[in-house]
């Protein structure tokens, strides 16, 4: 049975005879760039923390369940952002997650050749649209349309869902939001996918094919269980994308401080009110409870990441059992 060779340092080289001074460079060097980020992530946090604590002195852990946010009464409060981060994030998740599989198991196995070889770089230029583009893109155009066409139908539809319960009078909602992050992170989870597919070992493939299986019950129990960790991981990634956009969240959500079941009502994100006041506060105060919303928001990027790494080791883990 083969056993797993440990890492080797400059001195467990030198002691198997075989050190040059070449590993040695290579190995600190490669050191320092992996400390690099670590150093980097503790320099950021430290200045973020230290910008914030002001804010978080005065509020403290009340800051994360007020919901008011009020320069004049100096009354701040992340709820109703941390609310509006959860919905558009997650919803454009939950969009997102279904198209972008479907995109990659289209080019990864069904499309011909040609098709492909045309469709998969469009797909993958989507994510280099600037995203200030694509939010004037979704005031222009998303905006309009949900107002005009499609929040009438979903509302005639489904109003019965508290989600759909109200009609929006202006393009500026949590709805938009979810849509245009969605169209950003659709491009991300896809490609890494489609990579993922293409990973795949043709021999198990056909296999599967040659038992008689068709390729939909191929695709079921060969490539899903094989890419189910990495697609685990492409799903966080795009999470955390979607948790982070500032500025086409902040052209097309309506900057609103409330609370709404509704999607069609406008809200604000963690990020989007960062981006739209921090140049612009009046007080020391409010610079200071902004930072509080980057440190809250530092920190679900930091629990999602362990998170994803959790997810990924354990349906991994599963799946060498197996």
């Amino acid at each position: 049975m083969a056993t797993a060779t440990p890492s080797a340092g400059p001195a467990a080289l030198q002691r198997r005879g075989r050190f040059r001074p070449g590993d040695a460079i290579l190995y600190v060097v490669t050191l320092v760039a992996a400390l690099s980020g670590v150093v980097l992530l503790g320099l950021i946090a430290r200045e973020v923390l230290a910008d914030a604590w002001p804010a978080m002195h005065k509020f403290g852990f009340h800051f994360l369940t007020t919901t008011a946010w009020d320069q004049n009464k100096k009354l701040f409060g992340a709820e109703s952002f941390i609310f509006g981060t959860a919905v558009t994030s997650f919803g454009a998740l939950l969009l997102a997650t279904p198209i972008s599989i479907a995109i990659a198991l289209f080019l990864s196995e069904l499309a011909p050749r040609g098709i492909r070889a045309v469709v998969t770089p469009l797909v993958e230029m989507l994510a280099a649209v600037p995203s200030v583009v694509l939010g004037l893109w979704g005031i222009l155009v998303l905006g309009p349309f949900i107002v005009n066409t499609l929040a009438p139908a979903l509302h005639g539809t489904l109003g019965f869902l508290p989600i759909f319960s109200t009609k929006p009078s202006v393009g500026s909602n949590v709805f938009a939001a979810i849509l245009v992050l969605t169209i950003m992170i659709v491009p991300i989870i896809s490609s890494i996918c489609r990579e993922l597919f293409l990973g795949v070992p043709t021999e198990l493939k056909d296999g599967a094919l040659a038992l008689g299986a068709t390729r939909w019950e191929m695709i079921r129990g060969v490539v899903f269980p094989y890419a189910r960790a990495g697609i685990a991981a492409a799903l966080i990634l795009g999470l955390g994308r979607a948790v982070g956009e500032a500025i086409a969240v902040t052209q097309v959500i309506g900057n609103n401080v409330a609370i709404h079941w509704s999607l069609f009502e406008s809200g604000d994100t963690l990020a989007s009110r960062i981006a739209s006041q921090y140049q612009g506060a009046d007080t020391a105060l409010q610079v200071h409870s902004l930072v509080y919303l980057a440190v809250i928001l530092l920190v679900f990027s930091l629990v999602a990441n362990v998170l994803a790494q959790i997810i990924v080791r354990r349906v991994a883990g599963r799946h060498s059992v197996r």
